[in-house]
């Protein structure tokens, strides 16, 4: 009788502790499985750059292009600079207004810094819904580039400002185009090997897209007659790269739009 107790016992205390011990085992030699986080992109820090909600604005879409003589259009006629094809492109729901200055620097100790510019002030004042930087051209000159320790920090102030003057502002940080090699002290070399990669930094550090005009103008030397300034068809080119990355879209394929 004892023996045939114990034998109950036995298998009473085996039950209870066999799935004890499984999931004891479970929980400490099997892998714990981490969740997936989406991989971040080189140029920014929330992933690829990501189109502007045209839904999300009952008005019209203020874009502020801030820029040097690129973006003002030396080089090209008025109506093929790459910000009289984006308003032709972007309709009526988008309102483009240039702001670029020839000379002008992101350096605030270049020979021209932009933030010390009346266009400046009228860019803030219009309160853009929508910004493109690209400055960077100028400051690769020796003079301004003597103090690119502040390259950063500078651009960083000039963003913080664009979402102090209007908090919900979408910031496009554009690369600068190659120059072919170079002119007026404007050099490639140090636009590709330290602007570029800044430009590319501030973007990630400041939660800000880029817009890479650098990379669709490489090998179109004939579209920038004077080594610095494209013309009409370098414009073209510029432009579909701002469309794409504002609107997700190609740019309309048009005789006045295309770029080769």
């Amino acid at each position: 009788m004892f023996r045939r107790k114990s034998g109950w016992i036995l298998l009473l205390v085996l039950a209870i502790a066999c799935p004890a011990l499984s999931w004891a085992a479970a929980t400490s030699t099997a892998p714990r499985t981490r969740p997936v986080l989406s991989p971040k992109s080189a140029t920014t820090g929330k992933g690829d750059s990501t189109p502007v909600n045209v839904a999300d604005y009952a008005g019209v879409i203020k874009l502020a292009c801030i820029g040097d003589s690129i973006t003002a259009g030396v080089g090209a006629g008025n109506d093929t600079k790459y910000t009289a094809r984006l308003s032709a492109a972007l309709g009526a729901k988008w309102e483009v207004h240039n702001f670029g200055v020839s000379a002008a620097t992101m350096l605030k100790k270049g020979n021209k810094p932009y933030d010390k510019l009346a266009e400046f002030t009228k860019a803030l004042d219009l309160k853009p819904d929508v910004v493109t930087i690209m400055l960077g051209t100028n400051d690769s000159k020796p003079d301004n580039w003597k103090n690119k320790d502040e390259f950063a920090a500078d651009y960083k102030d000039m963003i913080a400002q664009f979402q102090k003057a209007n908090p919900k502002v979408r910031i496009y940080c554009c690369l600068p185009i190659p120059a072919y090699p170079g002119n007026w002290g404007i050099n490639d070399a140090t636009i590709k090997g330290e602007i570029v990669p800044l430009v590319r930094k501030v973007a990630k550090d400041t939660q800000t897209d880029v817009i890479d005009l650098y990379t669709p103008m490489i090998g179109k030397g004939e579209f920038v007659p004077d080594s610095v300034h494209p013309n009409g068809d370098g414009h073209a080119v510029m432009a579909k790269a701002i469309f794409k990355a504002l609107t997700g879209k190609d740019m309309p394929e048009t005789a006045k739009d295309s770029g080769k």
